[in-house]
């Protein structure tokens, strides 16, 4: 048979060949101004685009159908995208309005589990790409979900109310979004999964017009992701590109509310001789803080130290947590890699429990770093430091059962 005898030959060609000029326009963004043009980082920028298609045609085709609904997984060590917390798993399920599901699992130990309902997503300028850009509707987090003795729970989506394990939906709603947050590297992920109540027939399976819908959201989500994300401190995030390696206060809506967190990031720039001191108050709460590249992607959270909590923080004698940012290992407990990167940035989110901090930096030498930190700031040896790593590895391998 050849090309044309098929009823839909045209279009799912058209679809394709649109498709992979998509693809090419979407890889030139890496050289955009926003990305340095040091090797590693224009590398960084190609991955985030060959990560991010891994997982273009799982979201608009596989599990696309609300009747038969999956707990898609977002993020990880091997795919990072939207400003992706280091210490948070995400997963997400494309929902209707119509039907009602049960989501059903083990609560495990994460210390943060929030489920959130988003809405319709509005059009205009401003809007990023899909899936993204929806509005949270309502939302269940941990501390409201009601389990069984033995840690397991039912959650129900949608229909009529349910007890206190329940969202409602309304005719708009379209993605569950499901953000687990951890602190220590012991905790144990929720495991869960979902499906629509009312299930009587096997899957369909995709028609040429699905397919061709399919193909075109796959298109705009990459070439959306390479366009948004370099620029999305600037744009959303309140972030002045003319002054680096300074935080804006934190600041929370009732969307970031029904989220269960607050977040403010900053973009950092560091020359090979320099440091960068993060400075707050400890507080109480989780909070976590993840280093991440220009395209707002997370850095190696699998080997690297790159991402911190309270309970794998120092604090110095004086109740402050510094951090500092540089390029090789000075020594000091509470190192964040750089990966080599010259730009980047540091994102903190606050789960809301408590008041957030308020985030001060200097910009030193990196050979000055013992004479401005306190005497009592914690070191770590290179065995110290191994040992560091192994710990990480092998949580964040808890974390995700794929690793």
């Amino acid at each position: 048979m050849a090309f044309g005898d098929g009823p839909d030959d045209a279009s799912l060609d058209h679809a394709w060949d649109t498709f992979c000029d998509q693809l090419k326009a979407a890889g030139r963004q890496v050289f955009k101004d926003h990305n340095p043009s040091a090797s590693r980082q224009r590398v960084d920028g190609l991955r985030f685009l060959t990560q991010n298609l891994g997982q273009a045609f799982d979201l608009a085709l596989e599990t696309r159908n609300t009747r038969y609904p999956s707990l898609h997984p977002f993020c990880g060590p091997t795919r990072k995208l939207g400003g992706d917390c280091a210490d948070f798993v995400y997963q997400q399920a494309w929902i209707d309005g119509r039907s009602i599901y049960r989501i059903a699992g083990d609560r495990g130990t994460a210390r943060f589990v929030n489920f959130t309902v988003q809405g319709p997503r509005p059009d205009g300028p401003g809007v990023l790409h899909e899936p993204f850009g929806d509005v949270p509707e309502a939302s269940l987090p941990g501390d409201r979900l009601e389990l069984s003795p033995d840690g397991r729970f039912e959650v129900y989506v949608g229909g009529p109310p349910r007890g206190p394990n329940w969202l409602p939906t309304t005719p708009g709603s379209r993605k569950l979004f499901v953000r687990q947050g951890f602190d220590s590297w012991s905790e144990r992920p929720a495991r869960m999964h979902i499906e629509r109540v009312d299930m009587a027939s096997p899957k369909p399976l995709p028609t040429a017009e699905e397919m061709v819908e399919a193909i075109g959201w796959a298109g705009k989500f990459i070439t959306g992701l390479m366009h948004d994300w370099p620029e999305f401190p600037f744009t959303h995030g309140g972030v002045n590109p003319d002054e680096p390696n300074r935080f804006p206060a934190v600041e929370s809506s009732s969307d970031d509310e029904k989220r269960g967190r607050s977040a403010t990031n900053m973009h950092w720039v560091l020359a090979p001789d320099e440091a960068l001191i993060i400075e707050f108050d400890a507080h109480d709460g989780l909070w976590t803080l993840t280093n991440m590249g220009v395209f707002f992607n997370s850095m190696d959270f699998l080997y690297r130290p790159v991402s911190y909590t309270p309970s794998r923080t120092t604090v110095d004698g004086d109740g402050r947590v510094r951090l500092i940012l540089a390029h090789d290992d000075p020594g000091y407990h509470n190192w964040i890699d750089t990966q080599g990167f010259e730009r980047g940035n540091l994102t903190y989110r606050h789960m809301l429990e408590g008041a957030p901090a308020v985030l001060r930096t200097r910009l030193v030498e990196r050979a000055q770093l013992s004479d401005v930190l306190p005497a009592d700031s914690a070191w770590a040896t290179a065995q110290e430091r191994t040992e560091q790593m192994w710990a990480r590895f092998t949580g964040i391998r808890q974390r995700y059962a794929s690793l």
